[in-house]
């Protein structure tokens, strides 16, 4: 207990604190960008049900420490960080993610509950974006009910590219069929206030100011009664389960894993280079043709 009115948990991944109707959930692996490891991902998943229980709380503020909201899966965990973590158990008596396609396509369903938690909860979520959000970082944060972005946060899905397609996928949503098509056709990245400009954010604020903004918004949200929140939220995620947003997530796990099937030429350099070069030299090969892969808008919405 720090002080009156305030709870604070820490755990190996992220921070947790309540304050003023507001829990505040930190991504806290800042020397790792905040990427996402299975680890992290389950402590999100406990304490996003710990807001959602707690009677002092009645919104989620969702952020990471340091430069970055979060730079994606942790792929030194994805490829093979995971495995060596498993000892203790036998493995052949599990699925493994390679093994086939319905192992894979199950794998990424366990994934997807972790972050499709977010619109189940009865509290909203307001998510926070500064540096980057790239990956899966943008599977957690397009599952918040708001988003709101620094002016130069870098927004985007580069996997896209040669991994495969988000098994989080929720763009639609946000912005759109033709930008979200625009976005993974490419990979390409888009800065926080272009993203604001598409609809993929609801706001974008100077870097200085983003901290006190999403805080203010989160406070101001937690005046209403957690009950009425409650309705606002279930009643438009049912409109939007009736547009199919729930049933879509499911396709895109399946569709996702198919794609990792793909022998096209730059899914199979990008294992060959896994394999004999390693993750840098992977990345940086898939993405040398798209240059600095940023979107930058020419027109502009009216003021």
């Amino acid at each position: 207990m720090d002080h009156p009115g305030k709870w604070l948990k820490s755990t190996a991944c992220i921070r947790f604190e309540v304050a003023d109707g507001v829990a505040v959930l930190t991504l806290n692996r800042p020397d790792k960008r905040n990427a996402l490891s299975a680890a992290m991902l389950r402590e999100v998943h406990d304490a996003l049900l710990e807001a959602d229980d707690r009677t002092d709380v009645n919104a989620i503020l969702l952020q990471g420490e340091g430069r970055d909201f979060c730079a994606g899966y942790d792929l030194g965990d994805s490829y093979g960080g995971a495995a060596a973590a498993a000892a203790g158990y036998d493995p052949a008596l599990y699925r493994t993610r390679s093994a086939t396609l319905d192992d894979d396509i199950w794998h990424l369903e366990r994934q997807q509950d972790m972050t499709l938690l977010m619109l189940d909860l009865h509290k909203p979520i307001i998510a926070k974006l500064q540096g980057n959000c790239l990956a899966g970082g943008t599977d957690l944060a397009f599952s918040a009910d708001i988003v709101v972005a620094a002016d130069d946060a870098r927004i985007g899905f580069p996997a896209a590219r040669a991994n495969g397609t988000p098994p989080t996928n929720l763009w639609l949503y946000h912005c759109g069929p033709q930008w979200a098509k625009r976005m993974l056709f490419t990979g390409d990245t888009i800065s926080g206030l272009d993203a604001a400009r598409i609809g993929l954010v609801l706001e974008a604020y100077p870097a200085a100011e983003i901290d006190a903004e999403a805080l203010d918004l989160a406070r101001r949200i937690a005046h209403v009664d957690a009950e009425i929140l409650s309705t606002h939220k279930r009643v438009v995620n049912m409109q939007m389960e009736l547009a199919g947003a729930r049933l879509s997530q499911r396709y895109a796990a399946e569709l996702d894993a198919r794609s990792h099937l793909s022998q096209g030429p730059r899914r199979s350099r990008f294992r060959q280079d896994m394999a004999g070069a390693g993750l840098k030299e992977a990345l940086r090969n898939r993405d040398a043709p798209f240059g600095d892969g940023r979107i930058r808008l020419r027109a502009r919405r009216p003021a």
